[in-house]
């Protein structure tokens, strides 16, 4: 009998020691729902009970009321004794976590006191990253000063913005639109007959925008009705908003020289361009660049003509 008890007792122990976690933690849900089911049915009695109470002595009611109640504590205290196991089980993993992070850092100091390789690898892990931080400094540096040579270039060889000051240009051109310039098309061609041109007046910081009217080699004369007349012919165009009131310089034959151009604003009555001495013929090379594009106002948006 006692090898039978000694054998039971070992096969409980086995299987204690291979039940998982999982299974304890099963085992335990079933244990409370047991006990919630016992509670269950003390209750059901203690009412049974009460209900039995008007047949039964005082002394008899007493007594049963003695022993659902003995049964009630000894079913609370089982319960207490439960959830104690399962809030030491709790405490015992959260200690043991805390131990394996003491235990790592601890570890991790020891390493830095006397591994010499350790610190070393630190120290270049610190040194990558000041290097990598100094590159990205220069990578943005470059890209900036591309940015800005790009710009440069934009603006000094192939075009930029511009506003119109003034009414000469009217009704072409008002004050306070905007317009891109092309400053590359005249570095491989020539200006052509009506283009709009920008130019500076006498070298100055002041720039005037007028239209072509004679070509280089041409005689250009403005006759005393306004007609332009261009070697002798009279010149069809629509561009002039009214008729020319004064010729100026331009009332005797002008011959125009190589790479020389005779300009007029729109609005002729009302425009500083060839006709007045100040301006005079305007030379290829004091050309700005050409006016093509009207960025703004919005509603007039579009190629300039």
């Amino acid at each position: 009998m006692s090898n039978d008890s000694e054998d039971r007792r070992s096969d409980f122990a086995k299987w204690a020691e291979e039940m998982s976690y999982e299974e304890e933690k099963e085992y335990k849900k079933q244990k409370k729902r047991e006990e919630k089911e016992l509670k269950k049915q003390q209750k059901l009695e203690m009412k049974k009970a009460k209900k039995a109470s008007d047949d039964e002595t005082p002394s008899e009611e007493i007594a049963d009321a003695e022993t659902v109640e003995a049964e009630a504590k000894e079913a609370v205290e089982t319960a207490e004794a439960a959830e104690t196991v399962s809030e030491a089980n709790t405490e015992e993993v959260t200690e043991t976590a805390a131990e394996t992070s003491e235990e790592a850092e601890a570890e991790e100091e020891e390493d830095e006191e006397y591994n010499p390789d350790y610190k070393k690898k630190k120290k270049k892990s610190g040194k990558s990253d000041e290097v990598n931080i100094v590159k990205e400094l220069l990578n943005l540096i470059i890209y900036i000063g591309i940015v800005v040579i790009i710009c440069f270039c934009i603006i000094t060889f192939v075009g930029q913005r511009t506003t119109v000051h003034g009414h000469s240009m009217s009704p072409t051109l008002e004050s306070g639109d905007n317009l891109w310039i092309d400053k590359f098309s005249y570095k491989i061609g020539d200006p052509k007959r009506f283009d709009i041109i920008v130019f500076p007046y006498k070298d100055t910081d002041v720039f005037y925008i007028k239209r072509v009217i004679g070509l280089p080699g041409e005689t250009v004369q403005i006759a005393p009705d306004g007609s332009i007349i261009i070697d002798g012919q009279i010149l069809q165009e629509s561009y002039g908003k009214e008729i020319i009131m004064d010729s100026g310089t331009a009332c005797d034959p002008i011959t125009l020289g190589k790479d020389e151009y005779f300009v007029l604003g729109d609005n002729r009555n009302d425009s500083r361009d060839s006709r007045w001495p100040d301006v005079g013929n305007i030379h290829k090379s004091k050309i700005v660049g050409k006016a093509v594009f009207r960025l703004s106002p919005f509603s007039k948006f579009g190629r300039v003509k």
